[in-house]
């Protein structure tokens, strides 16, 4: 009986936990963002005020969690702000801000440098085995964490329409890794076709391989022709800063992502 108590008692205290944490979450994302964010983002991240009302209201929310609940540490010295926080911290919220069932659930931390950095990789050559350290604006691990080069990302979210952006880009692979391979095809939601997104995807993906390798110019960075990993995250960040020109040049492609984030950027203005 005593034993059954105790059972009993743990799943309501469990149950308590859950639901307390429920209510902060919801009262997170019903919030305002705080004025001395909100000025920063309409400083720095010029996506940000070209928003519609209502997604940008639910951005403010999203953002007030990740703030809440993800950890920056500063690399080589770098010291957080505010500025450094709410920076990253929009861009990374903006791709799930119109899919509720998304969260970045398995990322604690974002570690950030204050300027590029250098990875250190050990691949085998022939019989040996050698190090190497490419260098880095960013990285994104299996469930966590995303490493960043301040200096990326503050630009890529200033420059808003050069196709380029760093924290997009590394947090559409955290995306992408919610099926427990980062590969190129993230979870779907259940009104979309895997295999039209397959069909889709490959098809544009062999377009900028042979545009790579002959010298072609091609909407997409030619980065993106090295994996499908990497065909995704250049992808997302060309669907974000360059919509119109991507709904152009490769519409098919243009429709997957606007179903799969939920979103039409090419109408933002």
């Amino acid at each position: 009986m005593a034993f059954i108590l105790l059972v009993a008692g743990a799943g309501l205290a469990l149950g308590g936990y859950w639901a307390l944490r429920r209510r902060k979450t919801e009262a997170l994302l019903a919030a305002p963002l705080p004025g001395e964010f909100r000025q920063i983002l309409r400083a720095r991240v010029p996506i940000y005020n070209a928003l519609p009302h209502e997604l940008r209201k639910r951005l403010d929310g999203l953002i007030n969690r990740f703030l809440a609940e993800k950890k920056f540490y500063g690399a080589q010295g770098f010291e957080i702000t505010d500025e450094v926080r709410a920076v990253i911290a929009a861009q990374a919220c903006l791709l799930i801000v119109n899919k509720p069932n998304r969260w970045y659930k398995t990322l604690d931390t974002i570690h950030v440098y204050p300027a590029v950095f250098s990875s250190r990789m050990i691949r085998a050559e022939g019989n040996l085995m050698m190090e190497h350290r490419p260098i880095r604006s960013g990285e994104s691990w299996a469930r966590g964490p995303v490493i960043l080069a301040w200096d990326q990302a503050a630009y890529g979210a200033f420059a808003a329409h050069d196709g380029h952006n760093v924290v997009m880009h590394e947090f559409a692979h955290q995306l992408d890794n919610e099926t427990g391979v980062t590969d190129g095809s993230p979870l779907l939601d259940k009104d979309q076709s895997a295999s039209g997104w397959a069909r889709v995807f490959q098809d544009a993906y062999a377009r900028l391989k042979a545009d790579a390798e002959a010298g072609h110019n091609n909407i997409l960075d030619p980065y993106g022709a090295t994996s499908p990993a990497e065909f995704f995250a250049v992808a997302t960040e060309v669907f974000f800063e360059r919509p119109q020109e991507l709904r152009e040049h490769e519409p098919a492609l243009y429709g997957e992502l606007a179903k799969y984030y939920r979103l039409d950027p090419a109408d933002w203005g």
